[in-house]
């Protein structure tokens, strides 16, 4: 790879509908987790996250995007994971997702104009409809990928998020930048 290019593209009609978005919505099951749901024997969940989506996150966040995340459960893993990525515009436990994510565009002063959602569920279709950009992973609901103005190669908790957060960070501007920062 070429310090002055970086290998990874997207179609520039692409980039040019996501340019602008200042916050990024997160579903967690079926994007930031593979869907999956474990149980201890006491009851308790357990879940397993993709490094690489955690990074991504981390990017966005360096790159001046805001990710937050609308979930329908909530759990001690999911909690734990989000306060070490340093994610802190959360709603855990609504189905209704679309009045929680304005409720974070006005804390942010933002609007649906400058927003983004990956979701892989009817749930996150109202969201996903009002945002300025919509993402799926490759593993999402037929509905869901229908609605979206991109639907990933990986699948939901395999490093999906991480493919939405780079095509944010190409959009921004800033891919370049962030990834020289670690070829130094």
């Amino acid at each position: 790879m070429s310090t002055s290019s970086p290998a990874l593209n997207f179609d520039p009609a692409l980039l040019l509908k996501a340019q602008g978005v200042r916050v990024a919505f997160f579903d967690v099951d079926g994007v930031l987790t593979d869907g999956g749901l474990l149980f201890t024997e006491s009851g308790e969940t357990m879940k397993r996250f993709c490094t690489l989506d955690g990074h991504g996150l981390k990017m966005l966040q360096k790159a001046g995007i805001t990710p937050a995340v609308i979930t329908g459960r909530d759990s001690a893993p999911l909690r734990t994971r989000l306060k070490a990525l340093g994610i802190t515009h959360v709603r855990y436990g609504t189905e209704d997702k679309a009045p929680a994510a304005q409720e974070i565009l006005d804390e942010l002063g933002l609007d649906w104009s400058q927003a983004a959602h990956m979701g892989d569920d009817w749930p996150d279709m109202a969201v996903m409809t009002r945002a300025a950009f919509a993402c799926a992973p490759s593993n999402a609901h037929i509905e869901v990928k229908a609605i979206a103005h991109y639907v990933t190669e990986r699948e939901g908790g395999h490093g999906a998020a991480r493919e939405f957060c780079d095509l944010l960070l190409v959009a921004s501007g800033r891919y370049a930048d962030l990834l020289q920062g670690y070829l130094a």
